[in-house]
């Protein structure tokens, strides 16, 4: 079975990643169409050497076109406008901003973790693609979950320039150049300079002193896991190009043994171990870069206290946390279709 497959967003940074992806993991296709805002309309977007020409996103797309599954990347605006359009059509939205992703009605999917909550599609036609900081430390804690029963979790983030798309990028190369160049400049995307910079400023603040991305990650792992217990989160943008990092302690109610632990992590899936310390080999953001893996490594066992553990992770948020997953959830549903 082949499947009419639509992207909005194609020309942003995750939607080169959803059409890498849907290439890559071989997904069967039979026409495949990259959708734009008025101002990308026209644009080309190549993609490991081909070319595909974006389309113009409108009202009347997904009533004129026979889509089987949409891609949304574009912003929740875009979602909120344009998702309710698509699901009535009939096409299986996969979407990939935060507009959705508490709803009860729709599903929050991490195929390593909860695939099975794909089922819940039926109810909307909707499918929502969680934040990408939530994604590469639900990898982590749902098989450590398994075994040990988490406690409580305290995460600290390290979150690329990508996190904000290209614009963000461009704004860290721009800045850079700027500096060694003796320029001033000023920031534009992000609410401080992020060059030679990083600030625990990540979306809104919450008049409880928590950011949007920090509730993000709290509110989206319980829904995911199925499972409620405490999390701290400290979201911070760092000048890195791509990919987040993330310093992850967590509590759990029985005791662990480390090897265990690296055991466990070794064989979970979409996980990749490298904690070599001899060999000063562990997770950066330049090793993540360009990976569908969670890099996971510098495993230790807390001082203090017998059941914490202390660890650490890069991943690709753009792959990861974004295109590679919506393409996983999106062959999930596939293989529910046969």
């Amino acid at each position: 079975m082949k499947f009419n497959v639509a992207i909005v967003g194609a020309t942003g940074a995750v939607g080169e990643e959803i059409i890498r992806y849907l290439k890559e993991y071989k997904f069967p296709i039979n026409n495949l169409y990259p959708l734009c805002s008025i101002n990308s309309a026209g644009c080309e977007v190549e993609v490991d050497g081909e070319i595909f020409k974006a389309i113009k996103l409108d009202e009347s797309f997904f009533q004129t076109h026979d889509i089987d599954i949409a891609f949304f990347s574009a912003g929740s605006e875009v979602s909120k406008k344009y998702v309710p359009l698509a699901a009535e059509s009939g096409a299986v939205v996969i979407d990939n901003t935060s507009y959705f992703r508490m709803d009860e009605n729709i599903p929050l999917v991490v195929p390593e973790c909860n695939k099975n909550d794909i089922l819940g599609y039926k109810k909307t036609n909707i499918i929502a693609n969680p934040n990408c900081s939530t994604i590469q430390m639900v990898h982590i804690l749902k098989p450590l979950d398994d075994y040990f029963d988490i406690n409580r979790v305290d995460v600290s983030t390290y979150q690329a320039a990508s996190g904000a798309g290209k614009k963000g990028m461009d704004e860290l190369v721009r800045q850079m150049q700027e500096f060694f160049a003796f320029k001033d400049s000023e920031p534009e995307v992000f609410p401080q300079k992020i060059a030679l910079n990083l600030f625990p400023h990540i979306d809104e603040f919450d008049d409880n002193g928590f950011s949007k991305e920090e509730l993000k990650m709290i509110n989206e792992t319980h829904k995911i896991m199925h499972k409620i217990f405490p999390i701290s989160a400290t979201c911070v943008r760092v000048p890195i190009l791509r990919s987040h990092s993330e310093a992850i302690s967590i509590k759990f109610n029985k005791e662990f043994d480390i090897l265990k632990v690296k055991e466990i992590l070794l064989n979970a899936p979409n996980i990749k171990l490298i904690d070599d310390l001899a060999k000063n080999k562990y997770p950066t953001p330049l090793i993540a870069s360009g990976s569908d893996k969670t890099f996971v490594g510098r495993i230790r066992k807390d001082l203090f206290d017998e059941r914490i553990l202390h660890l650490f992770c890069s991943a690709d948020q753009l792959i990861v946390g974004a295109g590679a997953n919506a393409v996983k959830i999106a062959i999930e549903w596939a293989k529910m279709q046969e």
